[in-house]
């Protein structure tokens, strides 16, 4: 009896084993499906030969070249400023009137010497006259004529002197209105109403926004690949266009700061620039007509170096690359990938080499023009 008890328990255990067995193989095999056999899901791209340029980039800064500090042209006192800060100036517009009252004073006076003159001048031609007619007769010598003549000659020059003088008086009684020399934005308003000025003294400052000039500090390491000429792409923060212009010159000294070279390329009739803005330059060094180009995503880091995923039949296989100039976010291909290749854009880095994919609807067209 105790012979078949034990013979009964030996059984059961071993059936017990075995069910325990059959689990963990079952378990086993469903993890093995979850680890290694689910494919990974990707979006895809066809690369595809295109331009590219070659490039260097700067931040630099605007300058204005027209930025004129209008100043009095004559001595007067300010009767009113016409204009503010901030305020935008058409050309010929009045900024200022100054004081005119004493060349009014002045031209009354030249006009007085004017007729003074005048009159003098009749009454020597009355006595040429009458000692030609004299000398006509030989009661006097002509020496006595000639010398009225020449006296004559001498009120003539003074006449017009005096009326070359009322002259000038016009025109400084005109400079008493002082006018926008060109159309731009009031910076500083430098004197007000009851100031008095001399010759010279500033009255206001007047930024023009015609014409800028761009200065970018690019590296001495390509400044042998810089030359005037050359086509540069600006844009600044304060406008949301680009500008396309030409490196306008070069200085000739590099900064000694910085070791850079500046840059010049000029902007004309930009009414959103500003000067004294900040400005980003991309000089065009070269173009290329083809170049193999991989959305910037495409490119992972693996042991075997950097590596873009091709996918053929559901299957990425890793590629092993070499890569070029970026532009753009896009990395030119070098090596290790050819023309019409289908590479993996968005999960890549998931992948690893021979991977299962499945590639996500309706993404291979809108990833091909990239």
């Amino acid at each position: 009896m105790q012979k078949i008890i034990s013979t009964f328990f030996i059984g059961l255990l071993a059936f017990l084993l075995a069910a325990c067995g059959a689990s963990n193989d079952k378990s086993a095999e469903k993890d093995g499906e979850k680890k290694g056999l689910k494919p990974t899901l990707v979006t895809v791209t066809q690369i595809k030969n295109q331009a590219i340029e070659t490039t260097e980039e700067a931040v630099g800064s605007l300058e204005g070249l027209i930025d004129p500090t209008v100043a009095a042209e004559v001595a007067a006192r300010v009767i009113k400023v016409h204009v503010n800060p901030g305020q935008l100036v058409k050309k010929g517009q009045s900024i200022a009137t100054l004081d005119a009252g004493d060349f009014a004073m002045q031209r009354n006076e030249a006009a007085a010497e004017i007729a003074r003159i005048q009159a003098l001048l009749e009454n020597q031609a009355k006595i040429v006259a009458r000692n030609q007619a004299l000398v006509d007769k030989k009661f006097i010598s002509q020496n006595a004529v000639d010398n009225e003549v020449a006296q004559q000659s001498v009120l003539r020059q003074q006449l017009e002197a005096a009326r070359a003088r009322v002259g000038s008086i016009i025109h400084s009684t005109n400079k008493a209105r002082v006018i926008a020399p060109v159309s731009g934005v009031v910076e500083k308003k430098l004197v007000d109403t009851g100031d008095f000025v001399r010759v010279g003294d500033p009255i206001v400052q007047i930024i023009s926004k015609q014409k800028l000039r761009a200065h970018l500090p690019f590296p001495e390491q390509i400044g042998a690949q810089l030359k005037p000429g050359l086509k540069v792409r600006l844009t600044t923060p304060t406008s949301n266009k680009t500008v396309e212009s030409v490196i306008h010159e070069l200085k000739p000294m590099i900064t000694e700061g910085s070791r850079t070279i500046d840059v010049i390329a000029d902007v004309a009739n930009e009414p959103n620039w500003q000067p004294g803005a900040s400005v980003t330059g991309k000089v065009i060094l070269g173009e290329q007509a083809a170049a193999l180009m991989i959305p910037e995503q495409s490119l992972v880091l693996r042991p075997a170096g950097e590596v873009v995923y091709v996918v053929r039949d559901s299957v990425a296989y890793q590629a092993v690359v070499k890569t070029g100039a970026r532009q753009n976010g896009l990395i030119e291909m070098l090596e290790g990938l050819q023309a019409n290749d289908m590479i993996v854009v968005d999960g890549a880095g998931f992948l690893t080499d021979k991977a299962p994919v499945t590639i996500a609807p309706d993404t291979t067209a809108k990833n091909s023009k990239f």
